[in-house]
């Protein structure tokens, strides 16, 4: 049975109620196959039409409109756009996911937004990541009965991505490869067969192990790719140079205040930055 088949026959289990509070077997299973997991319907209707309505504002004042592609990326963050992107934080359709794979007490290590009209994405066409050689940031365990993640990714699909239109590329297992990917295989303008389109409709999230190669398809479709970016760290390490002030963002849970804390080992007796 091929990967996409196997995604595809446990479309049901995937879909379980948003409120549960861990994966599935099949989840576990598949995400430990392929180093990436589709979780449909992670946002609502009413988040989709919230979250483009926000992106369409910030598209119009700093987006050239003849721009093919354009990366939202800034110390400000996503989450300086409202609470609609605050609220993805600790989103409940993927946080079972994110606390299971990082840990309990996850850190938010970045974020940022891409557009992509035409082509190749912001950073180009080209695959990275992968299991070998070991990135001590991005890597992907599994002991004692539990998968770890040193970078975990959620993309959201803000706008359709179908069949043929290009868009998430991955190469499924790769983050548990022993040698590194080849270089004659990184280009995505022609792509080779080990490279496994990940598609699904607005709504859809796909959360990833940044130890998996992966990267962007050349973008095919008439209209616009819309993706978020969240990524997640243990809460004692960290990918990402700049750190968060969750000061700025007075509407915060504790839970969300507590992941965007800078790196630590999360003990109970650490002190705590002061409100008001």
């Amino acid at each position: 049975m091929s990967t996409a088949t196997l995604q595809e026959s446990t479309t049901s289990p995937v879909t379980a109620p948003a409120m549960r509070t861990e994966m599935t077997p099949e989840e576990r299973y598949l995400f430990d196959l392929q180093g990436y997991l589709v979780v449909p319907n992670a946002l609502s209707p009413a988040q989709l039409c919230e979250l483009n309505a926000i992106m369409d504002r910030r598209i119009a004042d700093e987006v050239d409109p003849e721009a093919t592609q354009h990366r939202f990326y800034s110390p400000d963050s996503l989450l300086s756009w409202g609470a609609a992107y605050r609220e993805l934080l600790d989103n409940p359709r993927v946080l079972p996911h994110i606390t299971e794979m990082v840990g309990p007490h996850p850190r938010f290590d970045h974020d940022y937004a891409d557009i992509i009209r035409s082509g190749h994405s912001p950073i180009g066409a080209t695959l990275h990541g992968g299991g070998a050689p070991f990135d001590e940031c991005c890597f992907y365990t599994h002991k004692d009965g539990r998968i770890r993640c040193g970078l975990m990714v959620v993309a959201y699909n803000l706008h359709d991505v179908n069949p043929g239109d290009g868009g998430f590329g991955a190469v499924p297992g790769s983050h548990k490869a022993n040698f590194p990917f080849p270089a004659q295989w990184h280009g995505l303008d022609q792509r080779h067969p080990c490279v496994t389109p990940v598609t699904g409709p607005a709504g859809t999230a796909i959360i990833f192990s940044e130890a998996m190669t992966h990267g962007a398809l050349p973008w095919r479709a008439k209209h616009e790719r819309r993706t978020l970016f969240y990524k997640y760290s243990p809460g004692s390490i960290s990918w990402s140079a700049q750190y968060y002030d969750a000061e700025k963002y007075p509407d915060l849970t504790e839970r969300q205040r507590a992941m965007l804390e800078a790196p630590n080992a999360r003990y109970a007796h650490r002190p705590q930055a002061k409100r008001g």
